[in-house]
This record gives structure tokens, sequence and C-alpha cells, in this order.
């Protein structure tokens, strides 16, 4: 059976590269297709090992590397060129185009979604508003832009057999927008990598890009409205310099961290903290794997893969006073860190394999 595995791009190693990664642990022989790829040596040995992937037209074209995103309007057209015509199995893992690949009746077609197009459907009047495009002319270009990739996103939906979503959350989503059904199948975390620790220390930690969705900037004012609790950012992005311009002595900066260090910081943590709406969210998961509970918004993935008020603590709007009175319902509560470990392991790395692979084998 010829397999074809196509990715919307390759150019950093997050959460949709690690669902590749399992999916090349199950079976070796799949070939690789994407809009882009740019991954360095050591993340394609892990992603791939080390395959390349048959990439778009879009790879060639003047500052892709730096910013394949200003050519948003030819995705649609670029994912449709590629001729999987010979393969009997198609799997995209898709948050974008990627599941608009152009399949016959011959093959079955599986798509692993990581959500419809967020920021042409849910996420469309938030993301204008946060990038200041609700208005102007380059606006009136990008929400024409969006409004005719909502158009193909339909018009494509027919060439999926089987829909996997990520969460319960998306497999909501995906009936809402593409009114189809999607068996969940939560993706993988390396729950191995991130080991108990119970000897906390006296820091809160969060750990993003500094983009506005993560809403780390709602984070970082609550804590500095706490002076006398520490807070870990962890990451880089746009909103640094942002942040840095309130941010009181309490709030440390690290940067971009390698993975190691991440865990480290994880593991001494007295609560790992989250606002954002996530689709699922690896990092609350790996900082629970820590024994470290997570005082997160209580909507989205977290709401499946946190236990509120036993491995963690909700709040229920995304704003600095919901954030405070977390933080100090968190600090009345005694956590059970073996319990907290416990619950990450339902999302381990070997629990997706085996389910995605039991899925594959009975759809083809």
């Amino acid at each position: 059976m010829k397999k074809a595995l196509v990715q919307d791009w390759y150019y950093v190693n997050g959460g949709a590269e690690k669902v590749i990664h399992s999916i090349n642990n199950i079976w070796s022989d799949f070939d690789h297709y994407a809009l882009i790829d740019f991954l360095n040596d050591n993340d394609r040995n892990f992603i791939l090992n080390g395959k390349k992937a048959t990439t778009s037209f879009i790879q060639n074209l003047p500052t892709a590397k730096s910013n394949h995103r200003k050519f948003l309007q030819l995705f649609p057209y670029a994912i449709e060129q590629f001729d999987l015509s010979e393969y009997d199995l198609v799997v995209s893992s898709s948050g974008f185009v990627s599941k608009g690949v152009i399949t016959h009746q011959n093959q079955v077609h599986i798509s692993y979604c990581h959500s419809p197009m967020r920021y042409a459907w849910d996420l469309y009047h938030s993301y204008l508003k946060d990038t200041g495009l609700n208005k102007g002319l380059k606006g009136m270009y990008l929400k024409y832009v969006l409004h005719k990739l909502r158009i193909w996103d339909i018009a494509s939906l027919n060439r999926v057999d089987h829909f996997v979503a990520n969460s319960k959350h998306i497999a909501q989503r995906i009936k809402k927008v593409y009114n189809r059904e999607a068996h969940v199948i939560y993706p993988p975390v390396d729950t191995n990598k991130f080991n108990l620790e119970t000897n906390k220390e006296e820091y809160y930690i969060t750990a993003s890009r500094l983009v506005p969705h993560k809403k780390v900037k709602i984070i970082a004012q609550a804590f500095s409205k706490m002076k006398d609790k520490k807070l870990l950012i962890l990451g880089n992005g746009p909103e640094l310099n942002d942040i840095k311009t309130f941010a009181t002595p309490n709030i440390e900066f690290l940067g971009h961290v390698c993975q190691d260090d991440l865990r480290v910081y994880m593991q001494k943590a007295k609560a790992f903290v989250f606002a954002a709406l996530e689709d699922f969210g690896i990092a609350p998961v790996e900082a629970q794997a820590c024994g470290t509970p997570v005082i997160c918004f209580g909507k989205g993935g977290c709401s499946e893969t946190i236990i509120n008020n036993e491995t963690g603590v909700f709040f229920h709007n995304q704003n600095i006073n919901d954030i405070i009175e977390a933080v100090k319902k968190f600090e009345s509560i005694e956590f059970d860190y073996l319990k907290v470990q416990e619950n990450a392991l339902r999302f381990s790395k070997q629990r997706f394999e085996n389910e995605f692979e039991a899925f594959v084998n009975s759809k083809v």
C-alpha cells in the first residue's frame, strides 16, 4: 500500500510536528508533502526521519522562508498541485489547507484535524482586531482573502473520507463548521521526558510564543498586581517588548530555552499558568507530567486535559481579575503531585500511536 502524508508546512518543531513524528513511528514508508520545508537537520531527523518533503512552488518564492504567510492567498492553489493519484492512503495533518489535497474515489483520505482554519473561522474577528487589520485597505484585502479561503475550505471538504479531531473541543468545531463527525484521538505527549518532581520552588511559570492569542500579556498584567509572586516567562515573540514596558520586578523573562531547561523549570514550578483558548494544549499536559498543577482558562482543550481543583484550577474569563482569583484559589488547595502526574499519562505518545494505528487500519 502506497502512503502519502501531507502537512501544511514544515519550519518549526511544534505540536503538529510531534503528531507527524508519531505517525512516522507507526509507519516508516510515507512519502511526505508540504507547502514549504525549511526544517533544520536536527528537527528533520526527529520529525521526518531525515527525509525531505516534496514542496510546492511557494518554497521558492522570495521571503517564503522568513514569512510564508504573506502568500496566504496562494495556499489553496498550491496544495491542489500535488499529484497524489498513485497513493492508496493519504493522511493529512491539517490546521489550514492540507486537508484540501485532491483525492479520488479509490483512495482513502484520513485528515487528522488540529482545527478548521482558525483565522478564517472562529478567530476571524479577534485576529483582525489584534493585528489592527479590521480597517483600512490592507484590512479590506485580508478580509477578502479570508472570505475566499472560507469558500474554498467548504468546497474542498468532501475530499476527506474520515476526520480525526485532536480533542472533543475540535470535534465540536468540525461539526459546526463542516457538519462532519470526527473521531477524537488526543495528540501525543512525550510524558516520559517530563518526570515527576515533588520538591517545588516559589515561582510560577508560563511558556509560549508571545503572540496575542496566547494571552501571555494578561498573565503578566495579573502578576504585575501580585508583586509578592514570582513569574517566569519563557518564550519570544512580537509582544515581548510590549509586556516588558509594564512588567514589575517579580516577572523574569528567560526567552527561548531548550527542551531540557524547559523541563527543569516546569518540574520546579509551583504551577504552570496558561490563559489561551487552545485546541488541545501540549504544554499544560507536559507540566502535569512533572507533577506541576496548571492554572488555566477552563475552556477548549484544557477543559479535557486538566481536572479542576485536582490537577489544576480553572478561571472562566480571560482577564486579569480572574487570573488573580485563580492564583488565590490555587494557593488554598493542597495538591497531590502524583495524581497530577497520573492524569498526564492519559495522553502519552504510545497511547496516541496505538489509537491512531487502530483507527487507520479499521478504515483501509
